[in-house]
């Protein structure tokens, strides 16, 4: 359990205004169980000093990064959206479980359980990647901690108070359907994550 949380809009290692990166994401912003769960906690949000709120339509699941826009060739990016298509195409549906809300140091966010089909989602974009670049190319830690962020904090500050104020909020859960992932050119240049999508992959 944190005591402190910090600003989460610091650039890193990377990152500048206006550079964009290619990610998988899980979105949300067409589930109606996450979009209504995160909206029952936009009142006690509201509340929260240091806080800037995530939109629904930018609801998301982060879960492999490719690369910098301007580091990864289209040439590689076609490839590796053809081999996670083959890598998918023994993937199945499974049902996910979203919530309650908890305090991070950089977010409020809502963990997504249980870790293992997600994981092994994880794992098959990551060895599609290195498909195309080879195995020790494949960028990012290989283990995934899976959650939905409702919120950023942009302030340092005690983390306790703010736990005290998210309390107030039920304890909600909301389950979902995962059956396709979305490739996103992603930027952060207004304190919130917005992208475009290049491809959605069912499974």
């Amino acid at each position: 359990m944190t005591d402190e949380v910090r600003d989460h809009w610091y650039w890193r290692p990377g990152w500048r205004p206006g550079r964009s990166f290619y990610t998988w994401h899980l979105t949300f912003a067409e589930s109606a169980s996450v979009v209504g769960l995160a909206n029952s906690y936009a009142d006690v949000l509201a509340q929260l000093p240091g806080i800037t709120p995530v939109p629904p339509r930018w609801l998301h699941l982060t879960m492999q990064g490719v690369g910098f826009t301007d580091r990864v060739p289209d040439a590689d990016l076609d490839e590796i959206a053809l081999a996670t298509e083959s890598r998918l195409a023994r993937c199945s549906p499974f049902q996910v479980t979203v919530g309650p809300a908890v305090v991070d140091p950089e977010t409020v966010q809502l963990p997504v359980t249980p870790v293992a089909p997600l994981q092994d989602l994880r794992n098959r974009l990551r060895a599609a990647i290195g498909d195309v670049w080879g195995p020790d190319a494949i960028p990012e830690n290989p283990q995934l901690n899976p959650h939905i962020s409702l919120g950023y904090w942009n302030t340092p500050a005690p983390a306790a108070p703010l736990r005290a104020l998210l309390s107030q909020s039920p304890a909600t859960t909301a389950t979902t359907t995962i059956a396709a992932i979305s490739l996103i050119t992603l930027h952060r240049n207004h304190q919130v994550y917005e992208w475009t999508t290049r491809k959605t992959l069912g499974f």
